[in-house]
């Protein structure tokens, strides 16, 4: 098979995956997917073996990595639950409560992750509201979407994030400056679209009694952690590399009598790390061919530069193949906009927010309906009414900040 037509074939039939979650008849899943089609690039002859490693790249790896180990000993020791359980026990308004289900969904992810703050919000949030006897759904479709937004400001937020901050190099403080606005305004728009679309959970009741939850905490492990996690924080924004700070911060993390590290490597997703060194490879083969020319042609016909064109494509393709394959899409025609590093933050944004539009959007999105559903389901149209208006409207808010605030 010629080179340049075995490159896009593999790379379309990856991402077809990607985009379905599952291959019809066979077992083969997104990691999968990324793995077979990073041999085919090998054996096909695309990439030599020497290339295909030097195709992933080691600072998102072990950025993710890392990250992945401090996340692990925040749900061990308890900091999560104790965090959200200590702000959320002091509303007793019912117009307060989404504003405090939302602010600390959106605060918690920006630093650790936000797929492991839906983890553990979802049962709490769902624990208070059906104790209240109050309608679940509200509260826990504020989870997501706030997870989403206050993730989308910070390199560590999300993994798509992560990707971009190795791709681009853009210091953390940077990153987050230029971005925390936009999700301060997306988190209150997060609170209004919700109580708009549920006026009669928040009119219903003057006041709510929500009872001092017992949290468990691994106070030694967790007292470490904070020391850990707060000068990684200040690592990150002082400039340190932070894939070199993550991964410090994560084997300190390690070195314990305490905890099992079995307990730690059962947190950790091996098989995202797997699918993100799988579609490093299967991208450099495309970087290979005349595909990454004429996407980069393609883009300046469309003039990816402008703002509403970027937001456009990268929700179309954060919603078909998921937000850090999408990013990877993208990778190849950054370098050659006319301001990459403010198209970068501008697909930083946008994927993120993207997340938000449908109830499958999102990795987020599905993990708090699993978590919750031996209770409530979330049906697709359900979360559509507001997870679709939120998503136009804080894009909106994006594009104007992005466009008409300078960078300081």
């Amino acid at each position: 098979m010629e080179p340049t037509f075995a490159a896009i074939a593999i790379f379309a039939a990856t991402f077809f995956v990607l985009a379905i979650g599952r291959l019809p008849g066979l077992r083969i899943d997104r990691t999968g997917a990324a793995i077979i089609g990073a041999t085919l690039m090998v054996g096909s002859g695309v990439l030599t073996m020497e290339e295909a490693w030097r195709a992933i790249n080691p600072e998102a790896i072990l950025l993710l990595f890392g990250m992945m180990i401090v996340v692990a000993n925040l749900r061990l020791a308890g900091f999560l639950t104790l965090a959200a359980g200590w702000v959320i026990g002091r509303t007793h308004r019912p117009r307060v409560l989404p504003a405090a289900v939302v602010g600390v969904s959106g605060v918690l992810p920006a630093f650790f992750v936000n797929d492991t703050g839906c983890l553990i919000l979802t049962p709490l949030v769902l624990e208070i509201a059906v104790t209240l006897r109050r309608n679940p759904l509200p509260y826990l479709i504020g989870v997501a979407v706030a997870s989403n937004i206050g993730s989308a400001c910070t390199i560590t937020g999300n993994p798509q994030n992560m990707l971009i901050g190795t791709f681009s190099r853009i210091p953390y403080a940077d990153f987050a400056a230029r971005l925390a606005p936009v999700s301060l305004i997306g988190l209150a728009l997060a609170v209004a679209v919700n109580v708009a679309a549920y006026r009669e959970e928040f009119t219903g009741a003057v006041h709510v009694d929500i009872a001092p939850r017992k949290a468990r905490v691994h106070w030694p492990m967790l007292w470490k952690l904070l020391l850990v996690a707060a000068a990684m924080i200040a690592a990150f924004f002082a400039g340190v590399t932070v894939d070199e700070v993550a991964l410090i911060a994560g084997v300190l993390l390690l070195i314990t009598r305490r905890i099992k590290p079995e307990k730690v490597y059962r947190e950790i997703d091996f098989a995202l790390l797997a699918m993100f060194a799988g579609l490093f490879i299967v991208v450099a083969g495309i970087e290979k061919t005349s595909l990454d020319e004429q996407l980069f042609a393609f883009a300046q016909t469309l003039r990816l530069d402008r703002l509403p064109v970027m937001a456009f494509f990268a929700t179309l393709l954060s919603n078909l193949v998921s937000n850090a394959p999408a990013v990877l899409i993208f990778k190849p025609v950054m370098p050659h906009l006319a301001n990459p590093q403010e198209g970068w933050l501008a697909l930083a944004l946008f994927s993120t927010l993207a997340g938000n539009t449908t109830l499958l959007a999102s990795v987020a999105n599905l993990i708090v309906a699993q978590k919750a559903r031996h209770e409530v389901e979330i049906m697709f149209w359900e979360y559509l009414r507001v997870g679709l208006p939120l998503t136009l409207l804080t894009l909106i808010v994006g594009m104007v900040w992005l466009r008409f605030v300078p960078a300081m």
